[in-house]
């Protein structure tokens, strides 16, 4: 069994990729096409209609008798969860570069994702036939940007409409795929004599970097002596487990070339599941690291990586499990939500089709029907076994929009919907504002809100009003204060008071807040201190002048002065809230907004436009990089001067330029511009 991710950039052809996987191993009979919106994996209208992945899609196929479940992420950083989330719980995966644009910005995103969670990789570099392909450029910048060991085992035979087939490295061989079969029938040649003397420098590479991980490989080398092919695939396939290496593929997808050696490649060089080092879970008691032994036979334990909505079947989770069995209809225990919960059903998911099994074990991947309160990160299992995997850590959400039902009616469907996707998507926030008594929902991106807006709308039939989208800012301070903050206050006769002496003081940006103790005196009960703690953390979301979440700021404790017969819990707990409102409104408090990274490729005879419009915008140029056809600008910009940016984009250049853009970190707002 191999369970696989497949990341890269957008539009590197994963999607294209994986329709070739599922159409060359026989689980779908026709190739679809993502132009024309018949994508396999893309089964969403919205991933239909915009021709991008917009969530992770499962499927299972066979090649050589060996089971693969590929999950084909989404390549948009306002989908960056969905790759987060695949990650995780993936043994290795395929890092698709295209042979173009090389190492993209959300490819060196995912790539360092998969680092975190030391997933071994292969890379795939398609789209040799595009004008401007320079398969070495690509293999280059592997080793540049993102500071891996590439091992090419194919060179390609040709380039751009010239490009026809690769060069086996390994055998020696050159590969042609026949058109007239869709790339079903492939023929191996030796290499011609134009191309020998290429072919034998590139092997010998090849065997230099093997024999730099095998003694064998070296003396048989040394002595002259053939290496076998077996004995290569094996020093490759232990080293990429290991991570030292990244074997290269290379193809064009979309003309069908390339894709047969790299399910092969799949199966020689990915791990299966037991050959990956136990995982590391936290007792839920005692939270001390415990060890997960990947055994059928062993206590259930499983991890929920992510929730689908099923009209008609309440909530899908997605499961990998690490240790035992779980069958249809058994009891599970979420260990996060400590409860127990009945799998009614139990599914080996095609894209968003499903075939009914019995059961799921260590090692696999399936989606357990009837988890109602399982959410994305929960881990689930047995009370015997109470072990919690790894909870996964989301980015914040830099985005919002007011959102309202047209009719009164709508409300409580509004509401409900919400909550669907709210469980669905953990980097989706739904709140109330209390003053105006909007609902605001916030998400990663104008694209990720549009999506889930396009939603709400079109597939829950829901009637509403959207307003524009709004920046979420931040609130911090400039200066360091010390304040004493006194409470007093009779409620039913019963006198409540407090007395503490807080510090307030800026600390760098991206270090977030925290609450400290450095207390002299002893005689303060430690309930009061921890009331005091709860008011402070209390007041870090509702802001100090604007009501934005506070950020970068430390508390210190210095002082407390307790009353035994006055002092209460919730004396302090208030004191705590007033002193810190207090004394950070005396410490210049300044408005911070999200400063945004920004990366756009963008053809050569465009840069100049684009470059004055986005500085006319505010933006910061940090570098110009030059590629074979197109510019790559690495710049920095406020989000609020960013809003419908890639409509400018595509007018300036005629549709044919693109961006990406992610949080980079919080700036003093009026000194953005400056940045």
């Amino acid at each position: 069994m191999r369970n696989i991710g497949i990341m890269a950039h957008i539009d590197a052809g994963k999607t294209t990729t994986t329709e070739r996987i599922l159409f060359y191993t026989g689980k779908s009979h026709r190739i679809g096409e993502v132009d024309d919106g018949e994508a396999t994996m893309d089964w969403m209208v919205q991933e239909q209609n915009r021709g991008i992945t917009i969530t992770s899609a499962a499927t299972t196929c066979f090649w050589n008798n060996m089971q693969i479940n590929i999950i084909d992420t989404p390549g948009h950083v306002d989908f960056t969860a969905e790759v987060e989330r695949s990650l995780r719980v993936l043994d290795g995966a395929i890092a698709i570069f295209c042979a173009v644009g090389g190492v993209e910005p959300q490819s060196e995103t995912v790539w360092h994702q998969a680092d975190r969670y030391h997933v071994p990789r292969i890379a795939y570099i398609n789209k040799m036939d595009r004008i401007g392909a320079n398969f070495l450029a690509a293999v280059e910048e592997l080793k540049q940007k993102l500071g891996a060991n590439p091992v090419v085992l194919q060179l390609p035979i040709g380039r751009e409409s010239g490009f026809e087939g690769v060069i086996d490295l390994i055998k020696m061989k050159e590969i042609r795929w026949d058109p007239d079969t869709a790339g079903l029938t492939m023929n191996y040649t030796p290499v011609a004599a134009e191309r020998i003397d290429m072919a034998e420098e590139w092997h010998e590479k090849l065997i230099d970097h093997v024999s730099s991980f095998s003694d064998e490989v070296t003396q048989l080398f040394l002595d002259g002596k053939e290496i076998p092919e077996e004995v290569i695939n094996n020093v490759l396939r232990a080293e990429t487990i290991q991570r030292s290496i990244v074997p290269v593929f290379t193809g064009a997808s979309l003309r069908n070339i390339g894709v047969q050696p790299l399910l092969d490649g799949i199966l020689k060089y990915l791990p299966e599941p037991h050959e990956l080092p136990p995982i590391i879970g936290h007792h839920a008691k005692t939270e001390k690291e415990v060890p997960v032994e990947l055994a059928a036979g062993g206590p259930p334990l499983g991890l929920v990586f992510k929730i689908q909505s099923d009209r008609e079947a309440g909530s899908f989770s997605y499961i990998r499990m690490y240790s035992g069995t779980i069958r249809k209809g058994s009891i599970v225990y979420n260990i996060n939500k400590r409860c127990r919960e009945r799998v009614t059903r139990i599914l080996r998911m095609h894209s968003h089709r499903a075939e009914h099994i019995d059961s799921i074990s260590a090692g696999d991947i399936a989606v357990a029907v009837g988890l109602k309160n399982a959410q994305t990160g929960d881990t689930v299992g047995s009370e015997a076994f109470q072990i919690l995997l790894e909870r996964m850590v989301f980015p914040e959400p830099v985005i919002s929009v007011a959102v309202e039902p047209k009719t009164l009616s709508d409300m409580d469907k509004l509401k409900k919907v919400l909550n669907i996707l709210e469980h669905e998507d953990p980097t989706f926030f739904v709140k109330e504002d209390k003053d105006t008594g909007q609902i605001i929902i916030s998400g990663m991106g104008e694209l990720h809100l549009d999506v889930l807006v396009t939603r709400i709308i079109d597939d829950y039939n829901v009637s509403a009003n959207v307003g524009k989208p709004q920046v979420t800012y931040r609130e911090s301070i400039t200066k360091t204060i010390t304040h004493r903050e006194k409470f007093h206050k009779v409620i039913a006769g019963k006198e409540n008071s407090a007395e503490i002496m807080l510090k307030v003081e800026p600390l760098p940006r991206g270090t977030g807040t925290r609450f400290t103790v450095d207390m002299k005196r002893s005689d303060v009960p430690d309930n009061c201190i921890q009331a005091v703690r709860r008011g402070v953390t209390g007041s870090f979301t509702s802001g100090i002048l604007f009501g934005y979440p506070a950020y970068d700021i430390g508390v210190i404790l210095l002082d407390a002065v307790y009353n035994p017969n006055t002092g209460t819990e919730f004396a302090f707990e208030a004191a705590g809230a007033h002193g810190f409102d207090n004394s950070c409104r005396l410490a210049s408090p300044v408005l911070l907004e999200p400063i945004m990274k920004l990366d756009v490729m963008v053809p050569k005879e465009y840069v100049g436009d684009v470059l004055s419009r986005l500085t006319a915008k505010g933006g910061v140029i940090i570098n110009l990089e030059s590629k074979a056809t197109i510019e790559h600008v690495h710049a920095e910009a406020s989000l609020v001067n960013m809003f419908g940016y890639s409509t400018a984009l595509r007018s300036m250049t005629q549709g044919r330029g693109t961006f990406s853009m992610e949080f980079s970190h919080f700036a003093k707002k009026e000194d953005s511009k400056t940045r």
